[in-house]
């Protein structure tokens, strides 16, 4: 199955509970998730299913402070869902790049963002190889979640900030 083909299979239209503008494919619960996990047959688990607590907190400041991205470049980092890129676009960024290592994230990214209308661009990143874009906002809802993955994200996230980005 493609990507594309299972993130539209194991999941449903929901509205965000934090961010109402904004519906995504998601479980219909999150015990769902397991089930789902074991049809991506996945090491980790399919984050991109669910709306974390991080990301919606993001994704509501950036709706509320659209100054923070408004006309600039933005990079949203394990964007799973897509749920802050899509935010960051409706918040009137000039561009949105939101990247995730999953490809089945990347595909959930793409349809999500068609579905609220926005224009984003989703791709896949190795956040071993450090920051290199030209991003003038990079957003982070929910990367520490892990030992591992929080130490990689840290050192991407200071290469941004190091680089003259914004970091939330």
């Amino acid at each position: 199955m493609t990507p594309e083909g299972l993130v539209r299979s194991a999941t449903s239209w929901e509205r965000v509970p934090l961010v109402g503008e904004i519906t995504l494919l998601t479980t219909a619960r999150p015990s769902g998730l397991w089930d789902l996990w074991q049809q991506t047959g996945r090491d980790g688990p399919p984050f991109w299913a669910f709306p974390w607590a991080g990301g919606q907190a993001l994704a509501r400041y950036v709706l509320d402070n659209p100054g923070t991205v408004r006309g600039r470049r933005v990079l949203d980092v394990a964007s799973g869902s897509g749920l802050v890129a899509i935010a960051a676009a409706k918040a009137a960024a000039a561009s949105v790049v939101a990247t995730d290592i999953d490809p089945n994230a990347v595909a959930a990214i793409t349809i999500n963002a068609a579905a609220n209308g926005v224009p984003v661009t989703a791709r896949a990143v190795d956040l071993a190889a450090g920051y290199s874009g030209d991003a003038q906002v990079v957003l982070a809802g929910d990367v520490f979640y892990e030992r591992q993955l929080a130490e990689l994200a840290l050192g991407f996230l200071l290469d941004a900030a190091r680089s003259g980005a914004d970091v939330l």
